[in-house]
């Protein structure tokens, strides 16, 4: 008899947990696998993993691990994505509103583009979350239809930013022949007004994202600007030189950009 009992309260604690956890909602079926870089790793789940990633303690990888692509999924397209990167918006506005501006027009905020102001998550929920290797043929034609949504939480940041007295700067790897159609892109979203918009030319072919990051913010620094803050997803966003007083780091596990 207490069996049946022990049993059905365990039974009901599950229900009610899942349905907290929101796993109704579920994409995939959540389910803990053991993976790094593509090689099984006893006893590390794919969560595990992730957190890893953003800690930046696994770096250099090319793809998610396979069996780690429906965590990934279930991540990227359920709740927890969206409350992570709440969590790091309102700590950027946060630190923004504590600090004393000069109004002279000269403190400025670094925005990263991909992942970070607009999203390409439906192009990758086509293309394994990341487990796919990289194509940058289907990837850049993706690019050129320029509807890419905003992430909500980066809009609402860049909007107070704005109010404050903060202008916008955005650094992207893109290439200066995506300028057109990122430009629209980003004002078809809400991202109607910035003070630069710095892509990536031909005199960085062959660099880091941090190599060509860093110049770009030294170049900002000698014209006046101070950098107040910055922001993206990936650690090649926030690495290198003039950094900014302040950096926040977006969750992205689905590539690595070094």
């Amino acid at each position: 008899m207490w069996q049946s009992l022990v049993f059905f309260l365990a039974t009901i604690l599950v229900v009610s947990q899942g349905s907290e956890l929101g796993l109704s909602h579920q994409i995939h079926l959540l389910r803990p696998k053991s993976g790094s870089g593509g090689a099984i790793v006893p006893n590390v789940s794919c969560l595990s993993w992730r957190v890893a990633v953003e800690a930046h303690n696994i770096i250099g990888w090319s793809t998610v691990p396979k069996e780690c692509e429906g965590y990934v999924g279930h991540y990227m397209l359920g709740h927890q994505y969206r409350k992570d990167s709440k969590v790091v918006a309102n700590e950027a506005l946060l630190y923004a509103q504590s600090l004393n501006l000069t109004g002279d027009g000269k403190d400025v905020w670094i925005f990263d583009i991909d992942e970070t102001t607009l999203s390409n998550l439906p192009y990758y929920a086509e293309h394994g979350f990341g487990a796919e290797p990289y194509n940058s043929t289907l990837f850049n034609a993706w690019v050129l239809k320029g509807t890419q949504p905003a992430l909500p939480e980066s809009l609402n940041l860049y909007k107070k930013l704005l109010s404050l007295g903060i202008k916008v700067i955005f650094i992207t790897g893109r290439g200066e022949s995506q300028r057109n159609v990122t430009t629209t892109n980003l004002k078809n979203v809400g991202y109607h007004t910035w003070e630069k918009l710095i892509l990536k030319g031909s005199a960085y072919s062959g660099t880091t994202a941090v190599v060509y990051k860093s110049s770009e913010r030294r170049n900002l620094v000698k014209k006046g600007y101070r950098i107040v803050g910055n922001i993206g997803d990936q650690w090649s966003d926030l690495l290198g030189h003039h950094v900014g007083n302040r950096t926040f780091k977006l969750p992205d596990p689905m590539y690595y950009i070094s």
